[in-house]
């Protein structure tokens, strides 16, 4: 993975084009999130933020597709797919009694207070028809929220 093929610099092409609001073939940087996840990449806020940093220290500059392929590069070169089995794993640390389900109340402090932080209306979406009597079987969750 030393490059990007023809299809995802298509694809950077396509989303400058989209995001150019002036016509000189470049894209403000504070759209660099929109334009990785419509390619396909899922980088987090910490992610952004440090590809923003390094190609856009002062936050007014707009890049160009030349400053796009190392961040997306960097991005492509970094993600892997996850198995669902991974994140069962996690929250089967949070299974107290070994069920099979966790507390909705713990999972829904987990999702808004760690990592990447989901708001609780997220956290409602994603539970939705999934909580019974306080408790969610995570493996049906981890099962729900993959399949989008």
């Amino acid at each position: 993975m030393s490059s990007l093929n023809d299809r995802e610099i298509t694809a950077l092409k396509d989303a400058i084009d989209l995001y150019d609001t002036v016509g000189d073939g470049k894209v403000d940087s504070l759209a660099l999130a929109d334009i990785l996840r419509g390619i396909g990449e899922n980088p987090t806020e910490s992610d952004v933020q440090k590809f923003l940093k390094q190609v856009d220290p002062v936050g007014n500059k707009r890049i160009s597709l030349d400053d796009l392929i190392p961040i997306a590069l960097s991005c492509k070169q970094k993600s892997r797919d996850v198995q669902p089995q991974e994140f069962v794993d996690c929250l089967r640390v949070f299974d107290k009694d070994c069920s099979g389900n966790i507390s909705s109340a713990e999972l829904r402090q987990v999702l808004t207070t760690l990592g990447d932080k989901l708001s609780t209306d997220d956290v409602d979406m994603l539970t939705s028809g999934l909580e019974h009597k306080g408790q969610v079987n995570y493996e049906e969750f981890v099962r729900s929220v993959m399949s989008g």
